[in-house]
């Protein structure tokens, strides 16, 4: 006998489904993820089959989702839009127990052969009818309630051109094709990138963005959302039409009509067939470009799906066979900062555990400090969490509803951590135009340790053969250097203690580390890492100022006199040797014994490539691309890694790639190599232009 506190729990479970099924399917603006609503409805479901008198028509058990708007016209499904059951159990088993209630309900014993099935994907987005006469789409619904959904053709025909206005080959009088209207998860970035950009509202998810676009009342602005289909199959009975025989049959004639059909489907022998599917498209999930949350298995043969028909308003010979839910939700108790291998400061939010996407996540990135400002993450919120494979875990959303009382500040990070690094205490800066705040504090931060010795010992700067990344992880791991400083004290005792480190190692190492104390002040400045300070721009400093110690007496107006150097090099410069912790580190390399010849500034000349941007791909006939560089940067240009349309020129050699195709599509010069020896030919340093004038002298 059912009791008052089940009666009580039935009815708050509709309560709460009806208005997260509001927020979803009106508003547009879910309150929680798809798995939080899914446990709610699981709970209601079990409550009324274990106690029938707790059936009530309005239950939302009753019907497949939500009501239509009522700004759009009500359309009756011919053939009810029903849901499919979900299989929770994400093992193995699940699929097993499919195919153990088919066999059941078909009478079928072990000696009988395996049942086959239809395997296919379960997308991601909104379910839609598409009505076709003599071959024409007249109408376009929405499931909506499964009974009644909305009239949303004009949306269809405007937004989704991947929905043919008229079936190819042989028409039927009358077809109902059903399928998923969803976002591709780039196409959804890209949105989202350029609403950020003109500082509108975003998209919450692909699924959410699918379901919204197409309910927009105005169809030019449904048209500009990024929407794609899917067809998997069909309504009301085709009429007019000879038919087919199974589910596969089902799909070849949709492809044949000019629908587009998911290739990744496929005829399975029994369970075991089931369960290899499965497995591989686990394996495959992460890397499709659109999102999906299991799979659906229905049986293939047409006459036995008939034959298994209903029950509880869903079919028998289909399921739905779910993967570890990606997004959950959970409640952001602290926001810690995170200083990355290259001084990034990264606002990462301390969660309470909670199990997504196939693992327990305590901690999920928040990006920068304009992302969780812009999701107004704060301490004590209840989050969507999402994560994906191997994606590292991200809030997603704040739910509002769920805010309590006395919440945290919205996010400061200069003002949380009082202008300095949390790790090393070094001041902390954040460049004009950039996202991220960074640590200025290069040489001495134990968080940009590694990446700092690796960079200083490179080949392009103080070229320290053998100190590779192995070998700098040790010395780090061990304590043995915390600044490059540190390598020019290194002995033969402690590097025999390295692994792999015998004494023929040591002392190249040793020899290697000696000889690296003499060097170039252009390689030195290089060395240090300092941000946006390349090689070019470590020579054209080097050239101006002639000495160490007047580059970094250097102001930002008198670093702005040297070619290229804009304000945010500059400033870069000058929070890089306004550091003490950095000074103190080019101290101790001085004393160490670091020596270059210094001299005082040259006349640093407008060279004839200056100002332009050079791309190198694939492989010239007589010269490497280094050799290439330099002779480009010897006069001025700038040769950057990537095409984009501030690129002057593509030098282009032998299986030449994507940036080859790139610069085609922007229109840019491409060059060989015979091309390139005469432009360098033509412009020779000797015909440069107006000098500069050098630190001290006037205009």
């Amino acid at each position: 006998m059912v009791s008052q506190e089940q009666v009580r729990r039935a009815a708050r479970l509709r309560d709460e489904i009806r208005f997260h099924e509001y927020r979803y399917y009106v508003l547009d603006s879910p309150a929680i993820p798809d798995a939080e609503y899914d446990k709610l409805f699981q709970e209601l479901q079990a409550l009324e089959e274990q106690y029938p008198e707790l059936h009530r028509p309005d239950s939302p058990t009753q019907r497949v989702g939500g009501k239509p708007l009522e700004m759009f016209q009500p359309v009756l499904h011919a053939v009810p839009m029903l849901s499919i059951r979900t299989e929770t159990d994400i093992s193995d088993q699940g699929a097993v127990a499919f195919d153990t209630r088919v066999r059941k309900e078909l009478g079928l014993g072990e000696s009988d052969l395996p049942v086959e099935y239809v395997c296919e994907l379960k997308f991601d987005g909104l379910a839609i009818n598409l009505r076709y006469e003599e071959g024409v789409l007249v109408q376009a619904a929405t499931r909506g309630d499964g009974e009644t959904g909305e009239d949303v053709t004009q949306n269809v025909k405007h937004a989704i051109r991947q929905i043919p206005l008229l079936l190819e080959g042989g028409r039927p009088s009358v077809v109902e094709v059903r399928g998923e209207i969803y976002m591709r998860r780039d196409d959804f970035e890209d949105y989202n990138e350029k609403q950020r950009e003109l500082g509108l509202p975003t998209l919450v998810n692909p699924r959410n963005g699918a379901a919204g676009s197409i309910r927009q009342l105005d169809p030019a602005l449904a048209a500009r959302r990024p929407l794609k289909f899917f067809a998997y199959g069909l309504g009301e009975k085709v009429q007019g039409w000879d038919w087919r025989a199974t589910h596969k049959e089902v799909l070849d004639q949709l492809d044949a009509w000019g629908f587009p059909v998911n290739r990744e489907h496929r005829v399975v022998q029994g369970a075991q067939g089931l369960v290899e599917f499965h497995r591989d498209i686990a394996i495959k999930r992460d890397s499709l470009p659109f999102d999906i949350d299991g799979v659906v298995y229905k049986v293939n043969s047409l006459a036995l799906q008939e034959r298994l028909g209903f029950v509880s308003r869903e079919p028998r010979w289909a399921v739905a066979h779910k993967f570890p839910a990606e997004e959950q939700l959970t409640v952001v108790r602290d926001i810690d900062i995170q200083v990355g291998r290259t001084g990034k400061l990264t606002p990462v939010a301390k969660l309470e555990p909670v199990f997504v996407g196939g693992t327990t996540v305590s901690n999920a990135t928040l990006h920068n400090e304009d992302e969780t400002r812009r999701k107004d993450v704060r301490i004590g919120d209840t989050v969507i969490v999402r994560r994906a494979g191997d994606v590292i875990p991200e809030v997603v959303a704040v739910v509002l509803d769920r805010r309590p009382a006395e919440v945290g500040e919205p996010f400061d990070l200069s003002k949380r951590l009082e202008g300095k690094c949390p790790v090393c205490g070094s001041a902390i800066v954040r460049e004009e135009g950039e996202a991220d705040w960074r640590c200025t504090g290069g040489l001495f931060c134990p968080a940009q340790r590694k990446q700092a010795l690796l960079h200083f010992a490179g080949r392009r700067a103080l070229d320290i053969e053998g100190l590779g990344d192995k070998l700098v992880e040790q010395l780090v791991d061990m304590q043995l250097v915390h600044t490059p400083a540190d390598i020019y004290t290194l002995g033969m005792i402690a590097l025999a203690d390295l692994e792999r480190m015998g004494e023929k190692s040591a002392l190249n190492l040793i020899a290697a580390i000696d000889q690296s104390k003499y060097t170039t002040l252009a390689r030195f400045i290089y060395a240090l890492g300092i941000r946006n300070v390349g090689e070019t721009t470590a020579k054209d400093l080097a050239r101006h100022f002639g000495s160490l110690d007047k580059l970094i007496a250097a102001d930002e107006e008198r670093l702005q006199q040297v070619p290229d150097v804009g304000p945010i090099v500059a400033q870069s410069i000058t929070a890089f040797f306004g550091e003490p912790h950095n000074r103190e580190v080019i101290a101790q390399l001085r004393a160490a014994g670091m020596q270059w010849p210094e001299q005082e500034g040259e006349m640093v000349r407008e060279l004839p490539l200056s100002g332009k941007t050079f791309v190198l791909t694939g492989t010239l006939p007589t010269m490497s691309r280094e050799e290439a560089k330099e002779k480009l940067e010897a006069l001025g240009a700038k040769v950057a890694g990537s095409v984009s349309k501030k690129t002057d020129y593509v030098v282009a050699g032998a299986e030449a790639g994507s940036k080859l195709d790139k610069a085609r599509e922007l229109n840019v010069p491409v060059l060989d190599e015979t091309g390139l020896i005469n432009m360098v030919g033509r412009a020779r340093p000797d015909t440069a232009g107006k000098a500069r004038p050098t630190e001290g002298e006037q205009e």
